[in-house]
């Protein structure tokens, strides 16, 4: 497979289990999980190794929190995430690793300050608020900048939070929507991946490998979830962005 040393599989074993953590948790941590894979692996082909692994901790976060999910909020949001994607696929065809990395980093810590912003400002809106005019116009923006960013770095899982947490969602609804939206937006661009040559048979055997550290990550989530408060949560959530936006740009 891949030429990596044993304790470089360990990094990759533990961002797998941050992945699963991430999924049933706290989203927005696996940013750190993005950094690592990037640090062991080719940085442009370590976004193709990352995808089924986010891919499995997405089924299992649906499995769990499935009974959640906010519809009207998804299919707001579709359109535009599939706009994103596309833009993300043109961007990925000349852009290098530094700019890759710059760029993604740069819209991380962007839309961690707005949402610092907006909630000083403001109580959170309910999630009927994004039924609006705005709140539309709102999903637009989140969805192309998040199918841009998940598409080139497998980085919309902060985006997206940021989306969900100013629209208002407690923290089932923001799981269970964040759960399926991103089973079914990373199921879409393995097509794209795969015709970007970042998914391939050699990779896929190193994912057979990671995949079974997935699932004790989304245990550990799942049990750790109900124990942590909603503000708490929401700092969580905004701390995971901003500390993956900065290794982005450190980099």
């Amino acid at each position: 497979m891949y030429s990596i040393t044993l304790w470089e599989f360990v990094a990759l074993a533990a961002a797998a289990v941050l992945v699963g953590f991430s999924k049933t948790a706290v989203s927005g941590a696996n940013t750190v999980s993005l950094a690592i894979f990037a640090a062991v692996l080719p940085a442009r082909e370590s976004t193709g190794i990352l995808l089924p692994v986010l891919i499995a901790g997405d089924i299992l976060a649906v499995l769990t929190y499935r009974r959640h999910a906010h519809w009207p909020t998804l299919w707001r949001l579709f359109p535009a995430v599939a706009a994103g994607v596309a833009l993300g696929t043109l961007f990925m065809v000349w852009a290098d690793d530094a700019m890759v990395r710059t760029s993604i980093g740069a819209i991380l810590l962007l839309m961690a300050a707005v949402t610092v912003w907006r909630r000083r400002r403001e109580d959170a809106p309910d999630v009927e608020e994004t039924a609006s005019r705005a709140g539309r116009a709102k999903a637009r923006s989140y969805g192309v900048l998040g199918g841009f960013t998940t598409m080139v770095a497998n980085a919309g899982g902060p985006v997206m939070s940021m989306y969900l947490l100013s629209a208002g969602f407690r923290k089932l609804g923001f799981l269970g929507t964040s759960a399926w939206f991103f089973l079914i937006v990373n199921s879409a661009k393995v097509p794209f991946s795969v015709g970007l040559g970042l998914i391939n048979g050699r990779s896929l055997l190193l994912d057979a490998a990671l995949v079974l550290f997935v699932v004790p990550g989304a245990f550990i989530g799942k049990a750790c979830v109900h124990r942590i408060n909603q503000r708490l949560f929401e700092r969580l959530v905004i701390a995971a962005t901003v500390v993956g936006g900065v290794q982005l740009l450190l980099r």
